[in-house]
């Protein structure tokens, strides 16, 4: 995670040679967050999305970068990550923020993760954190949330990168911030699950379809999940199922502007039956169809399927 200060990106020279984006609004974006919540798949994603990108840029360095950027004739979309790596001199950047925003139009990014998924990440890297090796990543973990909360208080986008891939992240950052941005930068994820095993802890949305016939009693069905197109075709012959999912689907696409505008980043919907087999499945998979077919990003997962 560490990375020689000021070290441009792979690009970065070749948009100062003058592949920048003529025409745009000029932006600033910084990058900030927690070590090993994903800065560098980020600061890579806005490279590609043709910023001039700096990782690890000294707080001190910061409005004379904005300076020389406003002044540019070649580049005009510039991102920068600046976090702990930097010590002590990471305190002044939000007092700073005022003055550098009077230079470019500033964008500031938090990026998080919930403890338990860090210390996973730090745990498959097997690397070093920032902070130094001689103590236990949670406790340095614990001392770095501490010292970022100024900035995160400050920030204008916190992101919350727990439930997201590498690629996932990367889609969001690409979709929120083109210049073709759909506005829908919100990914959704539609999981079915069985009570027997008990509800998912992450789910932001549950729904109990056990009201609906259940094909389990069924034994042409039984060896087969919801997936299959007998199964699906049962289960979507009686009207109430019809029903539940259009109210359902009308109201997931009235919620999620919503949610967007909260700066939601990522919803689970989950839909429960008994078993987690048949009835959940259809409804996750149908609804997920309709939420895709209305422009949104969509993931599908069977938790208790496979059982």
């Amino acid at each position: 995670m560490a990375s020689t200060p000021g070290k441009l990106t792979r690009n970065a020279a070749r948009n100062a040679a003058g592949h920048g984006h003529r025409g745009e609004l000029r932006q600033l974006v910084i990058i900030s967050g927690m070590s090993g919540s994903g800065k560098k798949t980020v600061i890579n994603t806005f490279e590609d999305l043709g910023f001039y990108c700096v990782d690890n840029l000294p707080v001190d360095l910061i409005p004379r970068f904005a300076e020389l950027a406003r002044h540019s004739a070649d580049i005009e979309r510039t991102a920068i990550v600046v976090d702990v790596r930097e010590g002590e001199g990471l305190e002044k950047l939000p007092s700073m923020l005022k003055s550098v925003r009077r230079l470019l139009p500033t964008t500031v990014i938090f990026l998080e993760a919930d403890d338990a998924v860090l210390l996973r990440r730090y745990s498959e890297t097997r690397r070093p954190h920032p902070l130094g090796a001689d103590e236990p990543v949670k406790a340095a973990l614990q001392a770095e949330r501490k010292r970022l909360q100024p900035i995160r208080r400050i920030a204008d986008l916190v992101l919350d990168t727990s439930k997201f891939n590498v690629h996932e992240l990367r889609a969001h950052v690409t979709q929120r911030f083109q210049p073709d941005s759909t506005g829908k930068n919100i990914l959704v994820s539609c999981v079915s699950f069985g009570y027997r095993q008990g509800v998912p802890q992450d789910a932001d949305l549950v729904f109990d379809v056990r009201f609906l016939p259940n094909p389990h009693f069924v034994p042409e069905f039984r060896p087969y999940s919801g997936r299959h197109p007998k199964v699906a075709k049962y289960i979507r012959s009686f009207p109430q199922t019809q029903e539940f999912i259009k109210r359902i689907s009308d109201l997931l696409i009235y919620l999620l502007p919503h949610y967007l505008r909260e700066g939601k980043s990522y919803l689970t919907i989950a839909f429960g039956c008994t078993g987690g087999q048949h009835r959940s499945v259809m409804i996750a998979e149908d609804v997920a169809k309709r939420l895709r077919k209305a422009g949104y990003r969509l993931k599908v997962g069977h938790r208790d399927m496979a059982r």
